[in-house]
């Protein structure tokens, strides 16, 4: 018998999901990196007019922090009605309200306007927007996961990945260009709402291809496994994945966690906190800053495919930890490339710095669909994923931006990432490889490995 994994989608309909799943992730990470990078740019001026301008952008920086404390709450309301109703249509829910938030703060009056009432307000869009995106990630990788080809699970799931620096890519590139025709009163006045308001038009496009793809066939077939078999107490737990995920899935939580460290960390210092310590600390200009992150984007959206058919080969765990460790030893030649000023300079510290990120952010994908059940993996990987992110990409920029305050220097942001790296090679080291796991499974882990594994074996000998 073919189980739903086994068997190979048609290529267009299999390139169809992969579509849907990367121009919805890219506008989520379009939204939210959009706000990163006016976090660094212009918020400090128009929200926090009254602070020192350094302390102004720890304020910024910290309203950028409160989306990722939202993003745990995201994941545990997304996963648990994703692992119920189904992916699709909590994808569709996550898309509007992040679109829905982003458009709204390029309508925001600033503290000149409306005084107190313009920050809180930004807070509470910020929010929204890390609920939204708390709910994202698990159900686009998932989708793509529970379609494809089991063969080439890492390459096929690492595709909504390059949602992130897509997105990154768009919102940099619109901001540099926007900056550059525009004089910096102009940016300051009006000309940072554009981007915002642009993710209105995106948001339509993404739910106009969100909307026209299928529900996971894994989860359909797990869904009416589960209806049969509702007269079983065993069914009760599948009422509440996330008390199942607890459950059963503890151990793997910690190592996706775990597992996160490095990868977000190392992200967000390479990517948001660089607008501030090359423009303050190295003397580069907003413009050139700007760019050298957009062209290292573009590279690492490139590498992130790669990455992850290099884990379809030789697993998900060795690709990881090179990722990992590379980030971790680059660190200290990433601040003195950026310390000389140099254009050239600037672009190879954040490409490697992103390439070797990429070799985590790809595989991770497909590493967590395939550490969970089918009716506890939306909740399980996004609780994961997302709970996380509040100790490593929320606080990263404002941490960086606060040991640079006090210390004055690149080394102690440097040894921070390379403490994160360390965590993670430990996670990983500590997990299990997952690549040949059959997505089929319904059951918890110890009962699935003692089931499927023979099978997996076979099938790759």
């Amino acid at each position: 018998m073919t189980s739903a994994t086994t068997a190979t989608p048609p290529p267009a309909n299999l390139r169809r999901i992969v579509a849907a799943s990367l121009i919805g992730t890219t506008i989520e990470w379009y939204d939210f990196f959009l706000y990163g990078s006016a976090a660094a740019l212009v918020f400090n001026k128009l929200f926090f007019p009254n602070s020192d301008p350094l302390v102004g952008t720890l304020l910024s920086f910290l309203t950028y922090a409160v989306g990722f404390a939202a993003r745990p709450l995201g994941a545990l309301v997304f996963g648990h009605y994703g692992d119920r109703l189904g992916r699709k249509k909590l994808l569709v829910l996550s898309l509007l309200l992040m679109g829905g938030a982003t458009f709204a703060i390029g309508l925001l009056p600033t503290y000149a306007t409306l005084g107190t009432a313009a920050p809180v307000l930004l807070t509470v869009l910020r929010l929204v927007q890390g609920f939204a995106l708390g709910g994202e990630w698990g159900g686009a990788v998932l989708l793509v996961s529970e379609h494809g080809d089991a063969r080439r699970r890492g390459f096929w799931a690492s595709w909504p990945q390059t949602g992130a620096p897509a997105g990154q890519l768009l919102a940099t590139g619109v901001l540099s260009l926007l900056t550059a025709v525009l004089s910096d009163a102009a940016f300051g006045s009006w000309g940072w709402r554009i981007p915002f308001l642009l993710s209105g038009v995106l948001v339509i496009v993404g739910l106009w291809i969100r909307l026209s793809v299928d529900e996971s066939p894994v989860f359909k077939q797990a869904l009416a496994q589960a209806e049969a078999r509702k007269a079983d107490r065993a069914a009760v737990a599948e009422k509440l994945p996330l008390v199942a995920v607890l459950r059963h899935h503890w151990r793997d939580v910690l190592v996706a966690m775990g597992a996160r460290m490095a990868e977000n960390i190392s992200y967000y210092v390479i990517t948001a906190f660089i607008l501030v310590y090359a423009t303050t600390s190295a003397g580069v200009s907003k413009q050139t800053a700007l760019n050298a992150v957009l062209i290292a984007s573009a590279v690492h959206f490139a590498a992130i495919p790669a990455w992850g058919a290099l884990s379809d080969r030789i697993g998900r765990r060795p690709v990881y930890l090179v990722g990992a460790v590379g980030v971790g030893l680059w660190m200290f030649p990433f601040f003195s490339l950026i310390d000389t000023g140099g254009f050239g300079n600037l672009i190879l510290a954040v490409t490697v710095g992103l390439v070797l990120h990429g070799a985590m952010y790809a595989p991770q994908a497909a590493f967590f669909s395939e550490m969970f059940a089918t009716r506890m993996r939306y909740s399980g990987a996004s609780i994961g994923a997302q709970f996380a992110s509040v100790a490593a990409g929320a606080p990263a920029p404002l941490i960086a931006t606060a040991l640079l305050s006090d210390y004055g220097s690149s080394t102690p942001i440097a040894l921070y990432v390379i403490a994160a790296a360390v965590l993670t090679v430990i996670a990983v080291a500590a997990a299990k490889e997952t690549r040949h796991r059959d997505l089929a499974d319904v059951a918890p882990p110890a009962d699935a490995d003692r089931t499927a594994a023979p099978a997996a074996d076979a099938r790759t000998r």
